[in-house]
Formats: C-alpha cells, structure tokens, sequence
C-alpha cells in the first residue's frame, strides 16, 4: 500500500475536536497514512466501478498488457526494411531525417550510418506477415496478431516514455491506465486486486518505479499490486510471527469500527478505502497462495510457455501466472520484461530477449485460445518507442547499436475485438518515419479503453478544479483494427 500526505484545511480547534481519539487516533491515522487528497466521495463498495454499467458493449473483459521495457528494435523483429541493407554504413540523408531531434547519446557523433538488419525475415501465415528469425514462435501466431507498425510518441528518453505509456502523461503523478479500468469498472473478482503487476525477475536491469502502475490522484483502491517472485508473492500480506488468522480478523474487525466512526465523523472516505485494501489483504491471504501454485497445471501446459515457466519470476512464468489470473478475472494484468536498451551489442542482446519472450508469448496466446479465453482477452505488445534505423557507435558486419527513436514502432495486438492475421500503419523505406496511418500514443489507449467498453473521453476524474482523463485532451480509437 502506497501512503500519501495527510493534509488538514480546518481550524487547530477543529483537528483536535475532530481526532478526539487521542493517542489511538494518531495511531489509526498512521497506521492508515490517509491521504485526504486522493479522496473523493465513493459507492459503498469501494471495490466497485464509478460506472453502473460499460459505455458501450464490451469486447473483452480484461487485459494482459506485455510491456517490454527499454524500446525493442523494430527493425530487427517486424519491419523489414531491405534499403537500410542495400544502404548499410551510408550517412542518414537529412532529407529523411528533416532535423529531427536525436539524444545526447549519438547528437554528437560525425555520421549516423545507416544499420540494415543482420537478421533474416519471412513471410508467415496466410496474412503474410513478416517476422524476423528471432521470433519463430511469434511468426507460428501471426494470424492472430495485429501489427500496427506506425505507433510514434513524444518522448525520447525512457522515464517520460514509460510513464507516458502507462499514464498518458510524461510527468509522474497521473494514475495508470490499470488505475484507470479499475476506478471505471472495479474488480471482477473480490479476492482479488482488479489490477495486478509482475515484473521479469532476472531483467531488472533498467529502473521501473511504482509509480507506473500508481493511482496517482485516484482512491488508493484502484493502484495496482506487484505479485513477486519467491518468499511472499505481496509484500506484508502474510500473518506477522504470533498473530493468527482468527486474530488478525478480530483486529481488522475492530479497526473497522474505529475507522467507521473517523468517516462518520469527518467524511473522509479514504479511511473506507484503506479499510477495504486492509480486508482484501486478508482475503488474498487465501486466495493468492492458489493463483501462483501452478503444481497442478498439466506438463503438457508447462511445456507450451517453454522450460522457463517452470522458473518463477521468468517471464514464461510470470505469462503462465497471467493467464491465471485472467482466468479469476482479475481486470488489469501487467507484465514488465526489461532488457531492451540496446545501444550496442545489439544482436547479441536482442538474442537473449528474444529467447526470453518469443515461446512464452506463443504459449500464452495458444493457451488463451484453446481455452476460450483470447476472444474476450486482450493481449498486447510493445515497449515505449523503437530504435533508430542507424548505429549507435561504430557499425560493423556483425555488430551495431541503436538508439531511442520515438518517431516509429511496431506494437501488437491480439483477441479481445482485434482484427486478426492483418498489419495496420507502415513506415518509410528507410524505417524512420510513418508513411501511413499514424497511430499515437493516447490512440492506442482510447482504443484499449474502447475494447473494455469505455468512451476514453467519459471516464473523467475531477482534481484539482480541472477534469481528468488517462487520454488528457487526445485520443482517437484506431477503428481500421477493430472487428
């Protein structure tokens, strides 16, 4: 639970009459660390959505977002491009680049050499679809996929990127998209969180803070909880050393009466809220030791995401894990895998993320769909902007980098009320610019929220005087992918 900063606007008179509790109310308020702020007045399940019911008919009734930190390079899985092969090593011509800006990284050096790709690509399936030799298993899939191929941002630097991504804003403080479907829809599931956060264990090599998947100004109900790897899959939910189940409940039950008289008292419906995380806590006492014990799942299963799944806290696992989840239909499934920051070493790096990725994907979207499940699952795909299609650092026949270009990338999508086996959007022959159909990022997001049944323009959340949205002031849903 992420605290905020108590703030009081009455009179010094009004505080102390108001916590007349005395030392157990200083206690209560410390231990619940309300954040008046973040309040606003709630249904009496805090738990549920701020919308009787979807905008529209829904397509899907969760997502499983797979979110590759770092920028993968587009141009060495999807988007094919020979003339950077037929121009390799030749200086970026400025009539392609037209000034844009670079990154202090290679802003200085005295060429910007074109990189063809070292790796092969094929045609696959019956849409055709071009995948490079890193993504067998991808490329066993692409009938079901969706690739948008013109998605551009604004940002260039990965912390504003990602936070961009996951909150619509490059500036931290805005809550995240699975805040967002949470406040909009509530959980589906009362023993579990409606939004739920694993992280790659063994790819931590980039910072991803909290605050990604944050309630930023929305109730503290709806921020999203990380699921870890080994010892305590939450932090803090099991019993502390001496206290039993019945006991705990006897102190969340009488926590409830001292917080039922502060709301009572002063009206702040934070308190509720922490209250109900404090009795979802207790019910995931249960509930989560079952979702991650996946002893029971068959080894035909296991086998499908690849031997990795059997690690925990890999990525094959944690995409086992998700499918999990969805199935208890927890709303928001995020996964982060880091690890794609290639600036040099590329193939060798790219190698590695790939064989970490590829099958488990393959496996997730299998497995999915041979339960029933992919039609009313989202599932997508990206990271927070692509790579340039010159080298960073010296070029040779075997080695290259690339830095950040948030000009074009390549996401995909699948299920959920995607259009299948299709390709959406295309860049320039030299990768570096969208040639047709821009796709920005708060489209992707009014076209996520769309799928789930909400008008990304109506799920609005006053603050601070102004009304705000995961969208802000942009957003048009991408209908050419829709079914």
């Amino acid at each position: 639970m992420i605290g905020g900063t108590f703030r009081f606007d009455g009179t010094r008179r009004d505080f102390f009459a108001q916590f007349g509790l005395g030392l157990g109310g200083a206690a209560l308020m410390h231990l619940l660390n309300a954040d008046a702020a973040s309040a606003s007045p709630e249904k009496a399940n805090p738990f549920k959505g701020i919308l009787d019911r979807p905008h529209h008919p829904p397509k899907a009734k969760r997502i499983i977002y797979l979110f590759m930190a770092g920028g993968p390079s587009q141009l060495d899985l999807f988007d094919h491009k020979p003339k950077l092969n037929e121009l390799n090593g030749q200086d970026l011509p400025e009539s392609v680049r037209m000034g844009q800006r670079v990154t202090g990284m290679t802003a200085h050096q005295a060429t910007l050499p074109m990189a063809g790709s070292i790796f092969k690509f094929a045609k696959n399936g019956k849409s055709e679809a071009t995948v490079s030799e890193l993504m067998p298993w991808t490329a066993k899939a692409v009938d079901d996929l969706c690739f948008v191929k013109s998605v551009h941002t604004e940002h260039i630097n990965h912390d504003p990127a990602i936070t961009f991504f996951q909150t619509g804003h490059q500036l931290a403080g805005r809550p995240s998209m699975g805040s967002w479907l949470s406040y909009g829809l509530g959980s589906a599931n009362e023993n579990l969180p409606a939004f739920v956060v694993l992280i790659s264990k063994d790819r931590i090599d980039q910072p991803l803070y909290a605050r990604l998947w944050g309630n930023g100004f929305l109730p503290s109900t709806h921020q999203g909880v990380q699921f870890r790897s080994g010892g305590a899959p939450v932090l803090y939910l099991d019993n502390p050393p001496g206290i039993s189940g019945e006991g705990r409940k006897l102190a969340l039950d009488r926590l409830a009466e001292l917080q039922q008289l502060q709301a009572d008292d002063i009206g702040d419906p934070e308190v509720s809220n922490r209250i109900a995380q404090y009795e979802m806590a207790f019910r995931m006492q249960t509930s989560v030791p079952d979702v991650i014990d996946v002893s029971r799942e068959p080894k035909e299963t296991i086998e499908l995401y690849g031997e990795d799944a059997r690690k925990p806290g890999t990525f094959a696992a944690n995409c086992l894990l998700a499918r999990r989840l969805a199935e208890r239909d927890v709303r928001f499934i995020q996964l982060y895998h880091p690890g794609w920051d290639h600036h040099g070493g590329l193939p060798g790096g790219i190698r590695r993320q790939c064989l970490d990725v590829d099958r488990a994907c393959y496996g997730l979207l299998t497995d999915l769909k041979r339960r029933g499940m992919l039609d009313d699952t989202l599932v997508v795909w990206g990271g927070e902007f692509g790579r340039t299609n010159y080298s960073q650092g010296k070029l040779t026949a075997t080695d290259y980098g690339r830095d950040h270009h948030p000009r074009c990338f390549t996401v995909w999508l699948a299920g959920g009320g995607i259009k299948s086996g299709m390709t959406h959007g295309a860049t320039d022959e030299f990768g570096y610019n969208v040639a047709r159909d821009p796709v920005s990022v708060h489209d992707l997001q009014a076209t996520i929220l769309h799928l789930l049944g909400i008008d990304h323009e109506k799920l609005t959340y006053k603050h601070q005087g102004r009304y705000y949205r995961l969208t802000d002031v942009h957003g048009e849903v991408v209908k050419a992918v829709l079914k």
